[in-house]
């Protein structure tokens, strides 16, 4: 469903650079590795980033992608899994949904300002999904 923009020298600088941040997720089927996450453990939260797989196995992407990261994250005492962006189906696996963020730094003036002007719309309609959203997480609301 991707392209494979990972290359071997962003795994080569991640190994030399961050190996103790690196948790790795693998599925394996008859001894062979068919799907994967890779995670990144900050001081209190794991981030859970890119997914792979060479083969299709029903709900595998939830079990390693969510499930396993949550059990990882219990067994580490970490407080929280991120799963990153998007994704509606998160509700039903306990993933709140919540603002995320990034950093960009572009050069092109015009370009810049009108990626501004659309990040301002953005922006709004994400904090209204995100309230609109809240109504069907499966945890009661203390308020």
């Amino acid at each position: 469903m991707g392209r494979p923009y990972l290359t071997r020298s962003f795994f080569s600088l991640l190994s030399e650079r961050m190996a103790d941040s690196v948790v790795l997720i693998f599925a394996r089927r008859a001894g062979q590795y068919v799907a994967g996450a890779l995670n990144l453990k900050g001081a209190d939260t794991l981030y859970g980033r890119y997914w792979g797989c060479i083969e299709d196995h029903p709900f595998l992407h939830f079990e390693i992608c969510y499930y396993q990261a949550i059990d990882y994250a219990i067994a580490a005492g970490l407080k929280g899994v991120e799963a990153g962006a998007q994704g509606g189906h998160k509700l039903a696996r306990g993933y709140v949904p919540k603002p995320t963020y990034s950093a960009h730094w572009i050069a092109d003036p015009d370009f810049r300002e009108a990626v501004e002007r659309y990040l301002d719309s953005e922006r709004r309609y994400v904090s209204e999904e995100i309230d609109e959203l809240q109504d069907y997480t499966p945890f009661k609301r203390s308020d």
